[in-house]
C-alpha cells in the first residue's frame, strides 16, 4: 500500500511539474508520455464541434470562442504550446479522436458508450438535457413534466445529430418523431419555423434560446432527469494514468477557483449579445 501511495504521489508531482513548465531529470522521466510528445510538436490540437456556449465559431473569421475553446487555449498555454482548433461534427468527434486527428475533444459528455472508446478528464461542469418549446403549442400539455408527457405521434423533436442529447432522446421516446439536424442553428430554426415542436438540447443552451425568445419560448427539465452527465475533455484511449492526471490537475484548479464559472458567464454573454 505504501508503494502505491508513493507511486501516486510521484505521478501527481510529475503532472504538476509538466503543467507548470518545470523540468528536472527525475520529473521529466516520470512525466514522459503523451503530453511530452505534444510539447515536442509545439501544438495542441483540439477537436471542436460547435455547440454554444461550449464551443462557438465565427463563420466570417473562423475564430473559435466559448468556454471550452478558452480552456483549450489555457491548457495549451500550460503545456507551453500553441492551440490549434480542428473543425469537426458531433457525429465524428469521438472517431476523430480515436484516429489521432486531434489530441483532445472539447466539451464531450461522459457516457458509458463513449468511455469504451476514449478516456475522459474530470468534468468542467454538469450537464442536463431540457426540452424547449412554444408555450402556446397545443400539442404540449400545460402540466407536462416528463418525456412521456410529450411522447406523442404528432410531436416532432429537433435535435443535433450525433450528440449526447440525440442518443438520450432516441432511447427515451417511443412514439414522437425525431428530426436530426447537423447544427445547433438548424435545430433552433426548426422550432422557430414550427417545423418541429420541441428543441432537445443542454439545459444551459436551451436557457439561451428561451432568453432570446422570451415572448413565447419556455423550457422543461424533465423528471426523471434526461442524461445528467459531466462535460469533460475527451482524451485518447491510450493515455496513461499520469497523462490523464495532467489534465485533471489543470481542470481541478480552474473549477475550484471559480474560473470555469467565469468563462461560462463570458460565453453566455457573448451568445446573448450576438442574438440581440
Amino acid at each position: 500500500m505504501l508503494s502505491n501511495v508513493m507511486t501516486s504521489a510521484l505521478r501527481a508531482t510529475a503532472a504538476l511539474a509538466l503543467v507548470a513548465g518545470l523540468s528536472t531529470p527525475a520529473m521529466a522521466q516520470a512525466a514522459e508520455g503523451y503530453w511530452q510528445g505534444v510539447q515536442k510538436s509545439g501544438t495542441l490540437r483540439c477537436g471542436a464541434a460547435v455547440a454554444p456556449p461550449y464551443v462557438m465559431r465565427d463563420p466570417a473569421s473562423g475564430e473559435y470562442s466559448g468556454f471550452y475553446a478558452d480552456l483549450c487555449r489555457e491548457f495549451a498555454e500550460a503545456l507551453q504550446v500553441k492551440p490549434e482548433f480542428v473543425d469537426t461534427t458531433w457525429d465524428n468527434i469521438v472517431a476523430g479522436l480515436q484516429a489521432g486527428k486531434w489530441d483532445v475533444s472539447l466539451a464531450l459528455n461522459r457516457t458509458p458508450a463513449r468511455a469504451m472508446a476514449v478516456q475522459f478528464s474530470i468534468p468542467a461542469m454538469e450537464y442536463q438535457i431540457s426540452l424547449a418549446y412554444n408555450k402556446d403549442n397545443p400539442k404540449i400539455p400545460a402540466g407536462a413534466t416528463s418525456v412521456a408527457d410529450i411522447d406523442k405521434a404528432d410531436v416532432t423533436l429537433a435535435v443535433m445529430s450525433g450528440t449526447a442529447q440525440d442518443k438520450a432522446i432516441s432511447a427515451a421516446v417511443k412514439t414522437a418523431t425525431i428530426l436530426r439536424l447537423p447544427t445547433n442553428d438548424e435545430t433552433r430554426l426548426a422550432v422557430v419555423s414550427r417545423r418541429a415542436d420541441i428543441l432537445v438540447d443542454a439545459s444551459d443552451t436551451n436557457q439561451l434560446f428561451t432568453q432570446s425568445n422570451p415572448d413565447w419560448a419556455v423550457a422543461l427539465n424533465p423528471k426523471p432527469a434526461l442524461a445528467k452527465q459531466g462535460v469533460s475533455f475527451g482524451l485518447p484511449h491510450q493515455l496513461s494514468a499520469a497523462d490523464v492526471e495532467v489534465v485533471n490537475i489543470f481542470l481541478e484548479e480552474r473549477v475550484a477557483t471559480g474560473h470555469v464559472e467565469e468563462l461560462i458567464h463570458k460565453a453566455v454573454d457573448e451568445v446573448l449579445t450576438a442574438g440581440q
